[in-house]
């Protein structure tokens, strides 16, 4: 965490006075868009497209150097592809993450544990999250992912990934709340966290040009939202931990309340850092700011696997412009943890709702200081 914040000051610099683009410390792989699920609010699988090889991944890895802190593979369903392990430890190998996310449906429970086993033998410093994605309980999860018999697979995935015993894995549970979930989470929730998982992380549902969905009505309006929040957010209470994990649900909390905001209001009230500290490559090369707008500014295989020559490019300033005017917001989650980190007030209001006592955030004294 400490190498991360290091790197924030040249993002603020970037961003308010111009001064060209560091490499990005928030990377996402799209490794392909093929899916084994038909889920009720994504259309992934419907989307064709080149896939990069093994070796293509190894040179694109080989340009962003040691910048990357976190990386996320997706899909799709990553673990279709069989040497999505081989490209997760190149990264590692080659870029020194601390952090790696593998998101899963979990239908392939036996690839998807060796997988997970391969990758955190890669380097034991490299934390490997490995989330499994569930959005209800028995049939409405199947009903939602459009698989029979998806509910059982991806427990049973779960549990494969806790008795690996890694002590760099992560085993995390995630739910897509949206329209045909968000009245029944006061009963999923708890039922997931009876799973075990080291984490659980909940996402809103929101239209994306990568997953196809700009025309579908899949979000929860801000009312169902806002209760099917309440429910997570008590029942997280009772699991939070100290130190480093306290310190994650913290964010998770302050991200929940930007997800509502943006279901009001339509804005978020973070300045976005997508094209400076965040970054998506599609599964042919294209280069992405976000997958929200999946605006391509070059292609890194056009460009010799040169994926700074891309980022630095002419339309990669172009569309940074348009960020920096505010001309799209989104609850992206895996964009927003970035934003807040490069935000001073939300990472004080942060440590200040961690760290300080209860009873002296309501204390009379705090509210005097407040009003003055």
């Amino acid at each position: 965490m400490v190498a991360l914040l290091g790197q924030i000051p040249r993002y603020w610099l970037a961003r308010r006075f111009r001064l060209g683009a560091p490499l990005p410390a928030n990377v996402t792989v799209g490794l392909t868009y093929r899916c084994n699920s038909r889920c009720q609010t994504c259309r992934v699988y419907e989307r064709q497209s080149a896939e990069l090889t093994v070796e293509e991944w190894a040179r694109v890895f080989a340009g962003l150097g040691a910048a990357p802190y976190w990386f996320t593979f997706s899909g799709g369903e990553p673990f279709l592809r069989r040497d999505t392990p081989d490209i997760v430890r190149a990264a590692i190998v080659t870029c020194r993450p601390r952090v790696v996310n593998l998101p899963t449906n979990g239908l392939l429970t036996d690839r998807v544990v060796e997988g997970a086993a391969a990758v955190c033998a890669a380097d034991p410093q490299t934390r490997v999250i490995v989330n499994v994605s569930l959005d209800g309980v028995g049939p409405q999860h199947d009903e939602i992912r459009g698989v029979p018999g998806a509910y059982e697979k991806a427990v049973a995935t779960v549990r494969g990934l806790q008795e690996l015993r890694c002590a760099n894995l992560t085993v995390g549970i995630h739910t897509v709340i949206s329209r045909f979930n968000a009245a029944n989470m006061e009963r999923i929730v708890p039922q997931l966290l009876a799973l075990g998982p080291d984490s659980y992380v909940t996402e809103v549902a929101e239209q994306r040009v990568e997953l196809g969905t700009t025309a579908l009505d899949i979000a929860p309006d801000a009312e169902a939202y806002d209760r099917a929040l309440d429910h997570v957010e008590r029942a997280l209470a009772e699991h939070l931990r100290d130190g480093v994990s306290g310190l994650i649900q913290a964010f998770r909390r302050e991200y929940y309340a930007r997800a509502r905001r943006y279901l009001r209001s339509g804005e978020t009230g973070l300045p976005c850092y997508a094209g400076l500290a965040s970054a998506q490559i599609d599964p042919s090369g294209d280069v992405w700011f976000c997958c929200v707008r999946a605006e391509s500014v070059g292609n890194v295989k056009a460009a010799g696997y040169d994926f700074r020559a891309v980022w630095r490019g002419s339309a990669a300033e172009r569309l940074r412009d348009s960020v920096r005017r505010a001309e799209c917001a989104c609850p992206l989650a895996n964009a927003a943890y970035t934003n807040m980190l490069c935000h001073p007030p939300t990472i004080a209001r942060v440590l200040w709702q961690r760290w300080v006592p209860r009873w002296f955030q309501n204390s009379k004294f705090v509210a005097c200081a407040s009003r003055a």
